[in-house]
């Protein structure tokens, strides 16, 4: 069979945000206990999947690190003995997301490959399942599996589907990668925050509980949300180093990223409430 024989499926592996970031515990295990606000975008990597008839997993990516320890290729493997048919896939990973940026872009990769691999191969595993094999992977896989925008607790795991305005966010990216195990690890990061509710969250209550320590660990990155800091409320996403600043329409986004760019490698997106990958698996038969 040619390569050209089986249609070839390009899709968006969406970025997220978090609007907010609480820390209220650590456990036992080291995994700490917090409240989030996921917002899904409509921008990130690009990822194409086609079948072979070789029962292979074939993976291109830009990423250099070993093939074990990608997250596409793992979460792949996890799939390959419950497929349905015969076939093999090539992946192909078009990168625009910053690594350790918290923008999510290896775990949005690991959960679009779950999605998409579940369908091409058929092997009918439910959203509760896919989401399953997902938390092994990372603790923010589920919540791009699931495919909405959501309030979550525990590890991140415990999810709550939230409709959220459809913004628009100028995210500006540093030049420098954030480690997050040396962010959670850190002796002053705040783990005491008090709960709060999905409600408050909502109404714009809340804050980054790693910002403190991100910038006075990065410096490069303290500069960069003082500088989005003239275009609004600027706000680390994840344990960064990204920083995202909101606005109410397209122009004023992309004015203040013209602003930007010439100092910071800047992307502007659209909040959505559903992952384009799940409105993407709709058109398949």
């Amino acid at each position: 069979m040619s390569k050209g024989a089986f249609p070839n499926h390009r899709v968006v592996s969406p970025a997220k945000l978090n609007l907010m970031l609480h820390i209220t515990g650590r456990r036992p295990d080291g995994y700490h206990e917090l409240q989030t606000l996921f917002q899904l975008l409509a921008y990130g990597d690009e990822m194409d999947f086609q079948l072979t008839a070789q029962p292979q997993i074939d993976l291109h990516s830009q990423i250099n690190i070993p093939v074990q320890d990608n997250l596409i290729w793992r979460a792949a493997q996890m799939l390959l003995p419950r497929r349905k048919n015969t076939h093999g896939v090539r992946i192909t990973l078009h990168k625009h997301l910053p690594l350790g940026g918290g923008v999510g872009g290896g775990s949005s990769n690991a959960a679009t490959t779950l999605l998409m691999l579940n369908t091409l191969w058929a092997c009918e595993l439910s959203t509760d399942q896919l989401a399953e094999l997902g938390q092994a992977l990372g603790a923010d896989v589920p919540v791009f599996v699931r495919g909405h925008s959501a309030w979550a607790e525990g590890i991140g795991e415990a999810l709550t589907p939230v409709t959220l305005p459809e913004q628009w966010f100028l995210v500006a990216c540093p030049s420098v990668s954030v480690s997050t195990a040396a962010i959670f690890q850190h002796p002053g990061l705040t783990r005491n925050s008090q709960i709060t509710t999905i409600r408050t969250a909502l109404a714009g209550g809340g804050r980054n509980d790693c910002e403190t320590t991100v910038r006075a660990l990065y410096p490069e990155i303290q500069r960069m949300l003082d500088r989005l800091a003239a275009w609004g409320t600027a706000r680390l996403t994840g344990t960064g180093g990204c920083g995202f600043v909101s606005f109410a329409d397209q122009d004023a986004a992309t004015e203040a990223a013209a602003d930007m760019a010439s100092e910071y490698r800047v992307f502007v997106a659209q909040g959505v409430n559903r992952s384009p990958v799940l409105t993407y698996l709709e058109t398949l038969p």
